[in-house]
């Protein structure tokens, strides 16, 4: 069993996050200035096994694509047709921001370190993670649970 990478991809940083090989806790992994994620990735997937890598799906309150999505998407194209065998998934990301900088100042992290920009992202980037772990289970246990 592979791990799931999830990504928080911002025009600057990209916040990286990634399961246990087990796929059942999701960690912040690292901020990456986003012209180097590419070379990220490979790196990262030539070490390690991804099933899947879950990607931020920016979304305005009417559901409908937010302007970031429109550099987000070739960059996810790129990325099937460079790795057909790993499955990518779109999670929906609002509020993930809020989400995270909520649990940083919740979890005691100075005030000093919570500037750190790339703090936020790799924390949004696990909120999206555990988003997608946790609707998975869900489905999971519905999907057992007819039968």
């Amino acid at each position: 069993m592979g791990r799931i990478l999830a990504l928080d991809y911002g025009r600057k940083r990209t916040g990286v996050a990634v399961t246990d090989p087990l796929q059942l806790i999701a960690n912040g992994l690292e901020t990456v200035e986003t012209h180097h994620l590419e070379v990220f990735l490979e790196n990262y997937l030539g070490k390690e096994t991804v099933d899947v890598i879950v990607v931020g799906l920016p979304r305005q309150m009417n559901n409908t694509p937010s302007e970031s999505y429109t550099y987000i998407k070739p960059f996810v194209e790129k990325l099937r047709k460079k790795h057909p065998e790993i499955n990518i998934e779109w999670v929906d990301e609002r509020f993930t921001s809020k989400i995270a900088q909520r649990a940083i100042i919740e979890g005691g992290v100075k005030k000093s370190d919570r500037r750190d920009k790339g703090l936020v992202d790799r924390v949004s980037a696990t909120v999206i993670l555990q988003s997608y772990l946790e609707s998975r289970d869900i489905f999971q246990h519905r999907t057992n649970a007819t039968l």
